[in-house]
């Protein structure tokens, strides 16, 4: 009969796209993340689930696989079930739609509800106090990727100016419409490269594809995806070479796992294999995969988003949470915004 009971309990908990859960009773806290396919916050998943280990809190991680209406109604039988409190990577956020009613949910319930990493709007995190939010500022990696490229370029201008025309023609990877945080690394990496060009007497960044009026490709799936970028490039690079004299000679990329997958693409061309040619690739998140290619040569640099400080901002909140303590409780010492309850993470240039 036990045995039953337990296999009737696994697979409910496959059934709901669960993972690790502390082995000492039901889960206190349940951490939502928008997918685990994500490279950086698969690092901020294994940072977190250390340390709300580490601090003796009961936890249980979900995969919303990139759905919103799965993610939603996680959050809905977690807190039916008796959440003390959530955790939450939001899916959706193109509007406050979906971050107002997880709110609405959390508040019903009289439970703290924490989101991080993909940013919801102040007047959803105001809506409640027992709300907060632990991020970076969006505009702060682009400007930081953008300048990292712009000095890289007038340093190195010859040498990356394959088509030897005066300019350099880039490719750009988005990972997703309607994020902040890809709008601001999309617009901001090129703009402030372009400065340093200008300050250097050379000339803007010019787009590989003329008939593209977006200037950048964009991961349909909004999920920021090797898979999407390698796709990308691998038809870009048939058209695009060095052989038609219009080879694109930057890679730009929204995080670390499209800068893989462009890498792979260029490996497959002859490129960036260690040795002989390389197209200069600059990503953001700075993981693990991103560090090991720029110390092989394959990749040239990125922004290092602090994977292990946004988990402890966001373990600390968790602690007041469970204690019933203030949610900023004890949190003096982090840049918080003047305006509403958000936890910022600072960026930092990545070069190896």
């Amino acid at each position: 009969m036990k045995k039953a009971v337990v296999l009737l309990v696994c697979a409910v908990i496959l059934m709901m796209n669960l993972s690790a859960c502390s082995s000492s009773g039901a889960a206190d806290v349940h951490v939502f993340y928008y997918t685990y396919s994500d490279t950086y916050i698969s690092s901020v998943r294994s940072e977190l689930d250390k340390q709300l280990k580490d601090a003796g809190i009961n936890f249980q991680d979900y995969d919303g696989n990139g759905n919103q209406t799965t993610q939603t109604e996680q959050i809905q039988t977690a807190i039916t079930n008796g959440a003390k409190a959530i955790i939450v990577n939001i899916v959706n956020t193109g509007s406050d739609d979906a971050a107002s009613s997880i709110v609405g949910l959390a508040k019903n319930a009289g439970i703290p509800v924490i989101f991080f990493n993909r940013e919801v709007s102040d007047t959803v995190i105001k809506s409640y106090d027992k709300c907060a939010f632990v991020g970076t500022r969006a505009e702060d990696s682009g400007i930081l990727q953008g300048q990292m490229i712009g000095d890289y370029l007038v340093e190195n201008f010859e040498k990356t100016d394959i088509n030897g025309d005066g300019e350099i023609s880039y490719i750009l990877f988005k990972g997703e419409e309607g994020n902040n945080e890809a709008i601001y690394r999309t617009s901001y990496s090129v703009s402030e490269a372009n400065k340093k060009l200008s300050e250097a007497g050379k000339k803007p960044l010019k787009f590989y594809d003329r008939t593209n009026p977006n200037k950048y490709l964009v991961d349909k799936n909004g999920q920021w995806s090797a898979t999407a970028a390698n796709e990308y490039m691998t038809t870009a690079l048939a058209s695009y070479s060095e052989k038609a004299g219009n080879m694109i000679e930057l890679v730009i990329c929204n995080n670390d796992g499209m800068a893989e997958g462009a890498i792979s693409a260029l490996n497959a061309s002859g490129y960036n294999n260690g040795s002989g040619r390389t197209i200069p690739v600059f990503g953001v998140d700075a993981t693990d995969a991103a560090k090991e290619l720029i110390a092989n040569g394959k990749m040239t640099g990125t922004i290092k988003q602090d994977a292990q400080g946004m988990a402890e901002a966001i373990r600390k909140l968790t602690q007041n949470a469970v204690s019933g303590s203030a949610i900023l409780s004890g949190m003096d010492g982090y840049d918080i915004d003047e305006d509403a309850a958000k936890i910022r993470i600072q960026y930092s240039q990545y070069l190896g």
